[in-house]
């Protein structure tokens, strides 16, 4: 029987624009600002029992590429694309078992904001939400803040580890048992049993208490994507499941050994952070046909590096259209996204060349559901990680394929679950 693992599905832009000029989309791109697609999303991988839903987010239309919110807006990259936030509650309504995760920013959200709206959420859904947190990257969205430029990389971290401490205090300024509802003393709320916080901190202050309950979970899942050192750390101090996207087996082993020391160094048992890689599988129904398909992805890849290219650029802040794709690059530094910048640079001299190699996550792997089955079962047993969060392109075909032909094959070697064990989405992150 081989090691259970956990299943995750990552919307990257969210809720935005999903299939503009793809194939397989239907109305999905014309219809972006209805909610239509991420509900069948939700509700296929309810019934494939993934653990999670994980909705990325961004704060600012980029024009990192080529100087110019052009590129971005004529084909629909990162804008336009609504707040995901009304979503969660909308998908929580419609779902019963199934974890949601929305991502929120730790550099814009007020803190007593985002815990009363994530504490409200978790008690309408009785206890089955996260929150991926990030730190933002781009100093256009400091400046829709009204900041003239983003705080230095390192001082984020700093903003961040401050932010969930004060959530955290927030969380937790109502006991469990405070509500008592006890119609014979006439007494709704326990008195004694409710606290302020009185939190200042360098970045932060807030007296609490929230005023409202306790969530059912205790507090929900904490997520967290960064891969610098500041990154990990912060992760290994607080967070209960790291995403990691790496493109071979060796980076991933080597990501999970260093963040289980880490968070044995602070203290914490390592099975309580939780280590998902991303994975991008291409199916088919003979491992031809699977062949084929990854062979056009990569192609396509090949044919407009610029895709991606501006895509790194709202990522880092660097503008790649300045740069020739045959010439090889000099070092280069951001103060955006520093892990990922240094993961793309690893991968060549020139930017073809690094565009060609180069994937956010594990996305080379391919072949019937039978044979991705037991890759993904093999490299689970290599790298001892925990699970995986699928991030392939959020059309209905693609669902359809991962959640009735991948899962059940997985289901049915016993690899991933086939029922929830629990009502909250903690105790099912934490069950195995």
């Amino acid at each position: 029987m081989p090691r259970p693992f956990h299943l995750g599905w990552f919307v990257g832009n969210s809720f935005g624009v999903h299939g503009w000029n793809q194939p397989w989309t239907g109305r999905s791109a014309r219809d972006w600002a209805k909610p239509d697609l991420q509900i069948d999303l939700a509700r296929a991988i309810e019934r494939a029992c993934f653990d999670f839903l994980m909705m990325e987010d961004s704060l600012f239309v980029p024009d990192n590429y080529g100087g110019s919110t052009q590129f971005y807006l004529e084909r629909a990259l990162r804008a336009p694309k609504n707040d995901p936030m009304p979503l969660v509650s909308v998908l929580a309504y419609l779902t019963k078992n199934l974890g949601i995760v929305p991502t929120i920013s730790t550099s814009f959200y007020p803190p007593y904001l985002l815990a009363r709206q994530v504490a409200t959420l978790d008690l309408m859904s009785e206890g089955r939400i996260g929150c991926n947190f990030v730190t933002s990257t781009a100093e256009r969205a400091a400046q829709n803040f009204g900041m003239d430029a983003h705080l230095e990389h390192h001082a984020r971290y700093e903003m961040a580890a401050e932010f969930v401490d004060v959530v955290k205090q927030l969380w937790g300024s109502w006991e469990p048992d405070a509500v008592v509802m006890d119609e014979e003393r006439g007494i709704f709320v326990d008195p004694c049993k409710v606290r302020t916080v009185d939190y200042k901190g360098r970045f932060f202050a807030s007296r609490g208490p929230l005023n409202t309950a306790r969530s059912p979970q205790g507090q929900p899942v904490l997520m967290q994507a960064g891969g610098s050192p500041q990154g990990r750390a912060f992760a290994a101090k607080h967070i209960d499941v790291v995403l990691a996207a790496f493109n071979s087996v060796p980076e991933m082993k080597a990501f999970r050994a260093d963040m289980r020391k880490r968070v044995a160094a602070e203290g914490r048992d390592p099975d309580s952070c939780k280590v998902v890689f991303m994975m991008m599988p291409t199916l088919g129904e003979t491992e031809q046909e699977a062949k084929e398909r990854l062979q056009r992805k990569l192609a396509a890849k090949d044919a407009a590096p610029e895709v991606v290219l501006a895509g790194m650029s709202s990522l880092t802040d660097i503008d790649f259209a300045q740069f020739d794709l045959d010439t090889p690059l000099a070092e280069l530094t951001t103060n955006g996204q520093q892990g990922t910048l240094r993961q793309f640079l690893a991968q060549g001299s020139t930017l073809r060349e690094i565009v060609r190699n180069y994937s956010h996550g594990y996305d080379r792997i391919c072949g019937t559901p039978d044979s991705v089955a037991s890759q993904m079962i093999d490299i689970i047993e290599e790298v001892g990680g925990d699970g995986y969060i699928i991030a392939g392109p959020l059309n209905r075909r693609y669902v359809m394929e991962v959640t009735e032909g991948l899962v059940p094959v997985l289901q049915k070697r016993g690899a991933v679950r086939s029922a929830y064990s629990h009502a909250h989405f903690r105790d099912n992150m934490m069950e195995f």
